[in-house]
């Protein structure tokens, strides 16, 4: 059975996703705050986190750190908070997604599975050092892409950011964090150095760089690839 803690202080909402989730047998523990959270999380060691950041008692981003200190558990973010800076400071501490207040059920359910299914291959995405598409193939040991048989000639910068993005499919990089990975600055307004590189990426990489398939853009936080 799929554990799922549920950390939210509105008992309303808290009562809807128990009985959604519980029909669709997942095992629930509900927290009313932080601490609670905290404790239980390391209690019952549970599958996912769903975590509302307007807790009680401390931010929810202080509990997403505090998580990340010990596990790599899934955190999908349930948050009335839409400003951009605020969902790209929970994906900085480590949350894996972020839903916005008001939400349909069934995309919070759609995205809880997404994250559960994505915790299941991690272990074997991160043993596997050849990444395969339909239209590409990246070797991370060799540090060699090929399209339909021909080596795709990357630079150390397309290639340290194209790793980055492989390495963690399914999952929003913000551009801060790939902005301090791959040139060692955090200031948005070195976003234009993103947007060309992975122009650059898609040009050799995707069928139709226009419409991407395999890196995605979500436009104001950061980006993902989806295999």
């Amino acid at each position: 059975m799929t554990r799922v803690l549920v950390v939210e202080d509105d008992p309303q909402l808290v009562r809807a996703l128990v009985i959604n989730l519980q029909a669709r047998k997942y095992g629930v523990d509900p927290a009313p705050d932080g601490a609670t959270a905290l404790r239980l999380a390391a209690a019952r060691r549970p599958d996912v986190v769903v975590l509302d950041l307007g807790l009680p008692d401390m931010d929810g981003v202080d509990v997403i750190r505090a998580l990340r200190g010990w596990t790599r558990v899934p955190i999908l973010v349930l948050s009335a908070r839409r400003a951009s800076d605020e969902k790209v400071a929970a994906l900085d501490a480590g949350a894996d997604d972020y839903v916005t207040k008001p939400f349909s059920m069934d995309e919070l359910l759609a995205r809880l599975r997404a994250a559960v299914r994505r915790t299941e291959t991690a272990p074997l995405a991160q043993e596997t050092a050849v990444v395969t598409t339909d239209d590409f193939t990246i070797d991370l040991l060799a540090k060699r892409a090929t399209r339909a048989g021909h080596d795709v000639r990357l630079t150390p910068t397309e290639w340290h950011l194209l790793e980055i993005l492989v390495t963690s499919p399914g999952r929003l990089i913000t551009q801060k964090h790939l902005l301090q990975e791959v040139w060692g600055v955090s200031q948005n307004n070195k976003t234009n150095y993103l947007r060309v590189y992975m122009a650059q990426l898609r040009r050799k990489l995707e069928a139709d760089p226009s419409h991407p398939r395999y890196l995605i853009t979500e436009p104001g936080m950061g980006y993902r690839f989806e295999g």
